[in-house]
């Protein structure tokens, strides 16, 4: 079983940066995957980056979430962060991050793919203008 602990959250002013780390516990098994989302007030969830955790971790963002977001692992996959710059208020919400599996030949290119089974708890993120 996989256990994983978001952590990080805060508020921050408008522009300002935040890192979110999730820390990784358990058996992953075949598990090949991370990513973070998150949950704006009133929307559905949406993913912001992901990573194929093999091959010294290969990140992939959706187009919309390119530039001010940044997805990274330690080496050893204890741990997945995400470095959030240039933070606005829209980007209030609860994030979370999650753990996967897909094949490789699908995932290692576009981790999206990956079906995420694993969740942690959330973090809250509160930016002000």
């Amino acid at each position: 079983q996989v256990k994983l602990v978001e952590s990080g959250g805060g508020s921050v002013q408008a522009g300002g940066s935040l890192r979110l780390s999730c820390a990784v516990s358990g058996q992953t098994g075949s598990r090949n995957s991370m990513a973070w989302f998150r949950q704006l007030p009133g929307q559905e969830r949406e993913g912001v980056a992901y990573i194929y955790i093999n091959e010294g971790g290969i990140p992939w963002y959706p187009g919309s979430m390119k530039g001010r977001f940044t997805i990274s692992q330690e080496a050893d996959k204890s741990a997945i962060y995400l470095q959030m710059s240039g933070l606005r208020p829209e980007d209030t919400g609860t994030y979370y991050c999650a753990m996967g599996y897909g094949p490789s030949s699908v995932v290692r290119t576009r981790p999206a793919g990956a079906r995420f089974n694993d969740w942690g708890q959330g973090t809250q993120v509160t930016v002000s203008s």
